[in-house]
């Protein structure tokens, strides 16, 4: 349907930077590519390397293969586990079954596996804040199984008993909302004075940043489109961050295909953003059908800039010859 209004105030976007591929998603992705590249397909992967429908495609068209768990991988075969992490367990099993194991784990996910052994070791309990299921609390919770308790979100304080009040620690998903997560924190701590928490911040920069990027957009914008997955736990938290900053409608679309233009109507201003597992082309895309549907001036909104850069595992770096 045609939007009178647009010929009355020309509709817009906003696009919100940063936004799209963070250090770790880049990383688990260039793992993957030059796993295949150094060893030859098949290259194993267990559990999505990161959280989209469209880099998983890619990479197994590149030869990777996706796998739930590691007794799917052939003997003596090259293994990548996801940018999620995973538990202690998983690296046991790998060297049982004679498997090359290569491990894309975030490092800012491997900060909190560390946090966990250290609490654990001091005889903490832990309270992990984050999403059941997810396969970067499965990881983290492997780490010290009768230790860690799942706390999903502030609805899930009450539930929590613990040995020793006087000893209890937190940490979180590094995906989370911000905002909820706090409060989540805040509520922890009054039912548990004694509470202490990692020397820095869980949720990742990236994540935070994303955030900050779309509350920047979101009170100027009738609606906001996030690019992502819907297994993606950042991107799904981008829709919910938008929605509470002010935005007046939002959806999680994979690509461009999935927006529905009725979405748009009477919209003048359009907010656009991505997730941290989502590649840049996907968003172009979307700019490519929001002009197809009137939306004709791009304004880019710049929140914070991001130069991080994690290296390469150790067996993906060097001379191939090393490795041979």
């Amino acid at each position: 349907m045609e939007n009178h209004n647009a010929t009355e105030r020309p509709r817009r976007i906003l696009l919100a930077r940063p936004r799209g591929y963070c250090a770790g998603v880049d990383r688990a992705v260039q793992t993957v590519e030059r796993a295949i590249e150094r060893y030859g397909a098949p290259v194993y992967v267990r559990k999505q390397i990161v959280h989209n429908g469209f880099v998983v495609r890619d990479l197994e068209s590149r030869g990777a293969v996706f796998v739930e768990e590691t007794d799917e991988v052939p003997a003596g075969a090259v293994v990548v586990f996801s940018a999620h992490g995973v538990a202690p367990r998983v690296h046991e099993e790998a060297a049982r079954l004679g498997l090359r194991a290569i491990d894309a784990t975030c490092p800012l996910v491997t900060k909190v596996h560390k946090e966990a052994r250290r609490f654990a070791a001091e005889g903490y309990d832990i309270l992990l804040i984050g999403h059941e299921g997810h396969e970067e609390v499965e990881g983290t919770a492997g780490e010290a199984p009768d230790r860690i308790h799942l706390v999903d979100g502030p609805a899930g304080v009450r539930d929590v008993t613990v040995r020793d009040p006087e000893r209890v620690a937190w940490l979180s998903q590094t995906t989370l909302s911000v905002d909820e997560t706090e409060a989540t924190v805040g509520l922890l701590r009054e039912r548990f004075p004694a509470l202490t928490g990692p020397p820095s911040d869980d949720i990742c920069y990236a994540t935070q940043n994303r955030q900050t990027a779309v509350k920047e957009i979101a009170g100027r914008s009738d609606f906001v489109i996030v690019v992502g997955s819907a297994n993606s736990s950042n991107s799904r938290r981008l829709v919910e961050v938008a929605l509470d900053a002010g935005a007046g409608g939002a959806r999680l679309v994979d690509d461009a295909a999935e927006i529905d233009p009725a979405w748009l109507e009477g919209v003048t201003t359009a907010g656009v953003t991505s997730g941290a597992s989502v590649p840049e082309e996907l968003v172009t895309g979307v700019l490519r059908r929001l002009g197809e549907l009137g939306f004709g001036e791009v304004e880019e909104v710049e929140s914070a800039r991001e130069s991080l850069v994690f290296s390469l595992p150790l067996e993906l770096r060097g001379d191939d010859r090393a490795h041979g």
